[in-house]
């Protein structure tokens, strides 16, 4: 299988054959039904709107109509061994609790967003005067479904606030990776997640480490 998009490319490399997978938000369920295809995972979805579950069913993508504000009270800890959240991390009001319960139920989770800190979103905001809107970021201020608009840098920052362990990055131009600067070169980012027990101490990748780049 071709992957249309590079961000469903680099999330289902980081995904074990067979694995027991969670996507929360999984929209429509391209990503899921292509790691099914090409990973043989054992996968389910959550998804909010109707008309995107009305999709998955049609791609055979097993799928539950829930709200992920409200938790994953539902699942034992560590009952899947990824948990996804693509591009619907920054949708979700209660940021907190949402990614909180993803590393509860989750070994490992994997998130995706798009960089508020691109250089044309810096450009739109400072010298325009207005919200930026990107390829990454397509919607004009009135219509988006984001509700939390944050960078690369400000995602590390909280990352190592919470005591979650960054266990690899991925930073997205243009259907290319890139490492030089990603905070302001790269339109999305693609982290890989576990949390931190008490009793760890901090692992990170190296370009954790090295910063995020202005």
């Amino acid at each position: 299988m071709t992957w249309s998009r590079l961000d469903h490319e680099i999330i289902a490399s980081f995904v074990p054959t067979k694995a027991k997978v969670l996507d929360l938000g999984c929209g429509q369920g391209d990503l899921l039904s292509g790691l099914i295809k090409t990973k043989t995972v054992k996968g389910v979805g959550i998804e909010l709107e109707e008309i995107n579950i009305y999709f998955c069913v049609q791609k055979g993508v097993s799928v539950y109509h829930g709200d992920l504000e409200t938790g994953l009270g539902g699942y034992g800890d560590k009952a899947f061994e990824v948990v996804i959240l693509s591009n619907s991390l920054q949708e979700i009001r209660n940021f907190d609790l949402v990614l909180r319960e993803a590393l509860r139920v989750g070994r490992r989770v994997i998130v995706s967003f798009p960089n508020l800190a691109y250089w044309q979103a810096r450009v739109d905001l400072f010298f325009r005067g207005r919200s930026p809107v990107t390829k990454s970021l397509p919607n004009s201020w009135h219509n988006s479904p984001n509700v939390h608009f944050f960078s690369i840098k400000d995602f590390i920052e909280y990352s190592r606030k919470e005591k979650i362990n960054v266990l690899d990055s991925v930073f997205i131009k243009d259907q290319s990776q890139i490492s030089l600067w990603p905070n302001w070169r790269a339109q999305s980012a693609v982290f890989v997640l576990d949390k931190l027990a008490d009793n760890e101490e901090l692992v990170s990748s190296p370009i954790f480490f090295a910063g995020s780049g202005i």
